[in-house]
């Protein structure tokens, strides 16, 4: 973080410093005891299943700095403890996030969408690596106490921050954008997910559309020919930007994929180049579009973007291609799912399958609505036409089975682990793919060689 006094925290905080020295530095935050390091500042972050508050003295015993709490639990602190007192503990961490971006100076490009905003993130930033210091959304840290925790990371060298928002529900991302202040936005898509609290697509497209609203005059990049955004777009004063197609602002002209690669001549405004990325998968080339988009809106050229296709790193779970022993290839996409991610992951599977017999084990699908049953034999269908058996997983997953060849079903994870070695052959093209809840890392994992197939940790389900 940029280095701040307490007395200055407690301004952009909106609180104010009880004790402790005004003019002690700080230049970390953390919302995690157990995270502590001396000097750090600790924000008592309250949760759905724990109270912040309550870890404050534990984070002074580690040498914080100083702990920003409510004002009851400020009284229950040891004597002469420095500590911020405030009214609420995430408006205090989101002003104290955006006094650090505004003091900064630094670029921000603003990342959501339905479905790949985390994978254009991962992009983005690494086309950014070879040429400017980056600050890019960790994990799933895309919430209202996530972004905030990747804007705190700021450091005096960093030029640019990539930063993922995410929702679930109406006002968030406008929440999110006032917190971040992009100078550029990406929405990567919309598409059927969450329709449970949200209700509809068309909910969905206005709830992405708040980060439009929120970017004034600055550049929006949006997949081309989305109806849903339409609306939001014609009344936009900034720049309009649009990826995919051909005709759009950017698009790949030729594509070629071949060694675990992508090779593409990329067209961005009438100037092309070609670009050698380290991935498969269209799906992931249309993120890679709408992140040179961003690239280019952020001041950067299409020549320079070139540098850093190579040295794409992608989050956990998220279309880890894999050989495994006896000749098989993994496909490990299994950090959630919804019916548009579920037909992309197939279509890579297919590509990468490489004559190989493809195998998908697919788990529920989670918050799609009255519809759910539809969304899901529909994802089964086109498995089936692809030649894709499935294996499915739980109660909802068994809409995936629409008499295809060789499909079975699986009622819980463990059962599906314990059939493996019946239902997946040596030198099988597999696919491990469900929503987040389900866990199916389990799955991956025992293919893998790992022991106990046991969930990765996650602090919070994935918001869309």
């Amino acid at each position: 973080m940029l280095p701040l006094t307490l007395a200055e925290v407690a301004i952009a905080c909106g609180g104010r410093l009880e004790l402790g020295d005004e003019g002690r530095i700080v230049q970390s935050v953390t919302i995690d005891s157990r995270m502590v390091q001396h000097g750090d500042l600790f924000v008592g972050v309250r949760g759905e299943h724990f109270n912040g508050d309550d870890f404050a003295v534990d984070a002074l015993r580690a040498g914080a700095a100083a702990v920003v709490v409510h004002e009851v639990a400020g009284r229950h602190l040891p004597a002469g403890a420095s500590r911020i007192v405030v009214d609420d503990d995430r408006d205090a961490l989101a002003a104290l996030a955006n006094a650090v971006r505004r003091r900064a100076g630094v670029a921000v490009a603003a990342i959501t969408g339905s479905v790949g905003k985390t994978s254009t993130k991962d992009i983005l930033a690494a086309l950014l690596r070879p040429i400017a210091k980056v600050v890019a959304t960790p994990g799933n840290f895309n919430n209202e106490v996530g972004l905030p925790l990747t804007l705190l990371s700021i450091d005096r060298s960093t030029e640019v921050v990539v930063a993922e928002l995410a929702m679930r529900g109406q006002g968030q991302i406008r929440e999110l954008a006032r917190i971040a202040q992009p100078d550029v936005g990406v929405i990567t898509n919309i598409a059927p997910v969450h329709l449970e609290l949200v209700g509809s697509v068309e909910a969905v497209a206005r709830a992405k559309s708040e980060l439009i609203e929120e970017l004034g005059e600055r550049s929006i990049v949006v997949p081309d020919g989305e109806p849903l955004l339409e609306p939001y777009l014609r009344i936009h004063r900034g720049r309009v930007v649009t990826f995919g197609r051909p005709g759009s602002s950017i698009c790949a002209i030729a594509v070629e994929m071949r060694g675990g690669g992508t090779h593409a001549l990329i067209d961005a405004f009438g100037r092309r180049a070609r670009f050698d990325f380290n991935f498969t998968g269209g799906h992931l080339l249309d993120d890679a579009l709408a992140a040179i988009g961003a690239f280019i809106e952020l001041g950067f050229t299409l020549e320079q973007a070139k540098l850093g296709a190579g040295q794409v790193e992608f989050s956990g779970l998220r279309g880890e291609v894999t050989l495994l022993t006896g000749g098989g290839v993994l496909l490990n996409d299994s950090y959630n799912a919804n019916p548009i991610s579920m037909r992309a992951a197939l279509d890579h599977l297919a590509s990468i399958a490489g004559g190989r017999p493809m195998v998908a084990i697919l788990g529920d699908m989670h918050e799609l609505g009255p519809g759910a049953a539809g969304f899901h034999r529909a994802v089964g269908e086109y498995a089936a036409a692809l030649g894709v058996r499935v294996i499915a997983i739980g109660e909802l997953g068994r809409d995936y089975l629409v008499g295809a060849p060789g499909e079975s079903w699986c009622a819980t994870v463990e059962e599906c682990i314990e059939a493996l070695p019946k239902v997946i052959a040596p030198g099988t093209a597999t696919l491990v793919k469900a929503s987040r809840a389900v866990r199916l890392e389990r799955v991956a994992n025992v293919l893998l060689g790992k022991p106990g197939g046991a969930p990765a940790a996650d602090a919070e389900a994935d918001r869309v």
